[in-house]
């Protein structure tokens, strides 16, 4: 009897779990966003930490290196916990942490507990980010890279917004007015309590699939193969991550040098970049559901370089057109590269999401470190010329097997 009703309700649990749950998708984005725009006002804030303590230029650098080595080193082992003891209410105990570091910012008075600040919001990150991930996972339900790209348009605008807003408030008005942005906090503790409560409700959603298949054949996918599959997987984001370093940090500097545009109206340029990239954030996850993650990915690393490589050599309006082209080619990888790998370890999806924005926060930063030391040596438009080549690691692509993808599915079933 028991067996019968539990056969019966089992196709209800299952749309259950198909379905796209919307609110969560957008509470966790705009968490993101929250989360994010804290984040930038750690580099916003540099001139005013330099001449305040009279930092030379070793120990700024030291400030960036404290953040991103706690935004990123511990996120894979957050992941990995969480995998195995599910906890609901992390992401508001993370934001809590970023919120003692923001406050901590705003009001410390030595160098010292500026690194211990910064270094508070970074673990907030790494607690944040991967059971984030996780819950737009879950929230997804068979529309997975759609959520993903959701998630992240809130962690782009963020990005945006927080560097505005701090060159309106912080900067004309002193460090203390980072107490101001302590509301966000508070505001994303509040809506992360409910996100937990809903977590802590649908952990079904985290169904495990035992075995994955390649799509072309039907073969069992082997561990080897996973493994390999993987570490292409990485090889991409450094690509795309070093990529977007040069742009983020020295297109307006590469601006100023070759085309002599004002620092305001290289601004300008940059917030476009920025624009584009948020636009094709949004598009990459929903195609790789319709049309498998794996196009998605290929498309979006390898064909950026006929851009990337016509870039250097164009004059400030075709710039500017190339930069946008750019810009949503290749944001479009991410969603597609993170919810591919999480199709691929099933079961693991906080471990991957931890992996991966880890991976990807390490990659920008040292890509941003190393990318400098290069301009010292040689030039901004040599450095271009040789990041522009950057996209065309995307060939390696081929060499993964063929998961996920809505349309695959729906051309599987008619064979």
């Amino acid at each position: 009897m028991n067996t019968s009703v539990t056969n019966k309700n089992q196709p209800v649990k299952q749309a259950v779990v198909e379905n796209t749950v919307f609110a969560i998708l957008l509470n966790i984005s705009f968490c993101h966003l929250l989360n994010d725009t804290i984040q930038s006002l750690i580099p916003s804030i540099y001139p005013i930490v330099k001449s305040g303590f009279n930092l030379n230029f070793t120990q700024v650098g030291l400030i960036t290196l404290t953040f991103q080595t706690a935004a990123s080193l511990l996120q894979p082992v957050v992941g990995m916990y969480t995998d195995k003891r599910p906890q609901p209410f992390s992401l508001a105990m993370g934001m809590g942490l970023s919120l003692i570091g923001l406050l901590l910012l705003a009001t410390a008075n030595t160098y010292g507990l500026i690194l211990v600040s910064v270094a508070l919001i970074g673990i907030g990150s790494s607690i944040f980010h991967p059971e984030a991930s996780k819950v737009a996972y879950m929230a997804g339900g068979n529309r997975r890279g759609l959520a993903q790209s959701i998630f992240q348009v809130g962690g782009n605008a963020g990005s945006s917004i927080g560097s505005l807003l701090a060159a309106l408030i912080i900067e004309p008005y002193g460090r203390k007015n980072i107490l101001w942005f302590s509301v966000l906090a508070i505001l994303a503790i509040a809506v992360l309590i409910q996100v937990g409560k809903w977590y802590s409700q649908n952990m079904h959603r985290l169904h495990k699939k035992e075995i994955v298949t390649d799509k072309r054949n039907g073969t069992v996918i082997s561990k080897k193969t996973v493994v390999w599959s993987v570490i292409i997987l990485l090889i991409l984001i450094f690509s795309k991550y070093f990529y977007l370093a040069s742009i983020t940090s020295y297109y307006t500097f590469y601006l100023i040098d070759k085309f002599g545009v004002s620092i305001q109206s290289s601004q300008y340029y940059l917030f476009v970049f920025l624009f584009a990239v948020a636009a094709g954030t949004l598009l990459g996850g929903p195609l790789g559901d319709r049309f498998g993650r794996k196009y998605v990915i290929w498309f979006s690393i390898l064909g950026a370089a006929p851009f990337t490589l016509l870039l250097p050599y164009a004059n400030l309006f075709w710039t500017s057109v190339l930069s946008v082209i750019i810009g949503i080619i290749i944001a479009s990888a991410f969603s597609a590269i993170l919810v591919y790998a999480q199709e691929l370890l099933p079961g693991k999806v906080g471990t991957i999401s931890g992996l991966f924005f880890g991976f990807a926060f390490g990659m920008g930063g040292i890509g941003s470190a190393l990318l400098g030391m290069l301009v010292d040596q040689t030039s901004i438009e040599y450095v271009y010329r040789l990041c522009a080549f950057l996209p065309l690691i995307g060939l390696i692509t081929g060499f993964l097997p063929n998961i996920g993808g809505n349309l695959q599915n729906e051309l599987l079933l008619k064979k």
